[in-house]
C-alpha cells in the first residue's frame, strides 16, 4: 500500500513539473484606448489590469501573442492601417 501511495506521489510531482512550463507561458495583447485611439502592448502576466475610469476605457484588439516583439510589430502595423493613433 505504501508503494502505491509513493508511486502516486511521484507521478503527481512529475506531471506537475511537465505541466508547469506550459501554464507559465506569458502572453502579450494589443489594447486600444477608446477615448484617444492609442494602442498599447499589454502583458497579461502583470498583476493589475489597466485602470479604466470615466470615458477612458480600452478594448483588446489582438489575440494573445507569445513575445513582446510580435505584439509591438502588430501595434506598428495597426498604426500604419490608421486603426491606432499612436
Amino acid at each position: 500500500m505504501r508503494r502505491v501511495l509513493a508511486l502516486c506521489a511521484v507521478a503527481g510531482v512529475a506531471s506537475s513539473v511537465f505541466a508547469g512550463p506550459a501554464s507559465a507561458k506569458v502572453g502579450y495583447y494589443v489594447i486600444r484606448w477608446d477615448n484617444t485611439g492609442i494602442c498599447q502592448v499589454w502583458n497579461e502576466d502583470l498583476k493589475y489590469k489597466p485602470f479604466q475610469w470615466g470615458v477612458s476605457t480600452y478594448k483588446v484588439v489582438s489575440k494573445p501573442l507569445p513575445t513582446f516583439t510580435q505584439a509591438s510589430e502588430l501595434q506598428i502595423k495597426l498604426r500604419g492601417e490608421r486603426r491606432c493613433t499612436l
